[in-house]
């Protein structure tokens, strides 16, 4: 039976996100990610995994894709879901997924030291 890693990464963070409701109880007033789930949000960056976790990794387009939205709709909620527990549980290192804006090659994007500072 071969092992299959980005298989693995997709069925961890499958896991821990529906783990995660019976964990967190969120508001029900807009944070960061507006009136989505903190959870949803990290979820839809699953395909960031691999480019989360080691620097060297080549950052997938799809993630790209997803970043570009989601500091277009929501800025801070990128840095939310990247300092988020649920992050942290999936392995992502903060100092590596911060990075991932700027290997995209994105433009407008938000600092990265500054985010998880008010």
């Amino acid at each position: 039976m071969a092992f299959n890693k980005s298989a693995c990464f997709a069925a961890i963070i499958l896991v821990l996100v529906a783990s995660q409701a019976f964990f967190i109880h969120e508001a029900n007033a807009a944070g960061e990610c507006g009136k989505t789930p903190i959870r949803s949000a990290a979820a839809s960056l699953s395909p960031c995994l691999s480019a989360a976790g080691n620097a060297m990794a080549k950052v997938p387009p799809t993630c790209c894709t997803k970043v570009t939205a989601l500091i277009k709709t929501a800025p801070k909620c990128l840095c939310a879901v990247l300092l988020s527990p649920l992050a942290k549980q999936a392995g992502i290192k903060p100092a590596v997924a911060i990075t991932i804006p700027k290997r995209c090659n994105i433009k407008n994007r938000p600092a990265g030291k500054k985010c998880g500072s008010k």
